[in-house]
């Protein structure tokens, strides 16, 4: 079992940052990879960015490639996403979801979600 925590969410002009938070706990020693999703009012939830635990690959959806920024914190099994140049069409609720190695790079655990709002 894991569990993930995010924080770091909240309002923000268009143009501004906000950087999140996700904590995973329980069974992370096999860890093999961590990311981010996102989910609009009445939209699909959608992938933004996702790392490899195991050498740091990143992959970024095109709509957030160079203005978002995933990173890692090994030791304390942390992921965050760095939000910059923010866009209204960013609000969302984002989730972050872990790979726990047990199904591969399939995500089998998911946090609660955190409100992401950019005003104009």
């Amino acid at each position: 079992q894991v569990q993930l925590v995010e924080s770091g969410g909240g309002l923000v002009q268009a143009g501004g940052s906000l950087r999140l938070s996700c904590a995973a706990s329980g069974r992370t020693a096999r860890t093999a990879a961590m990311g981010w999703f996102r989910q609009a009012p009445g939209k699909d939830r959608e992938f933004v960015t996702v790392i490899r635990w195991s050498g740091g690959t990143t992959y970024y959806a095109e709509s957030v490639k160079g203005r978002f920024t995933i990173s890692r914190d090994n030791a304390k099994t942390m992921v965050y996403l760095q939000m910059n140049s923010l866009k209204p069409e960013d609000t969302a609720v984002y989730y972050c979801a872990v790979a726990s190695g047990d199904k591969g790079y399939e995500y089998d655990y998911w946090g609660q979600g955190t409100q992401v709002t950019v005003s104009s």
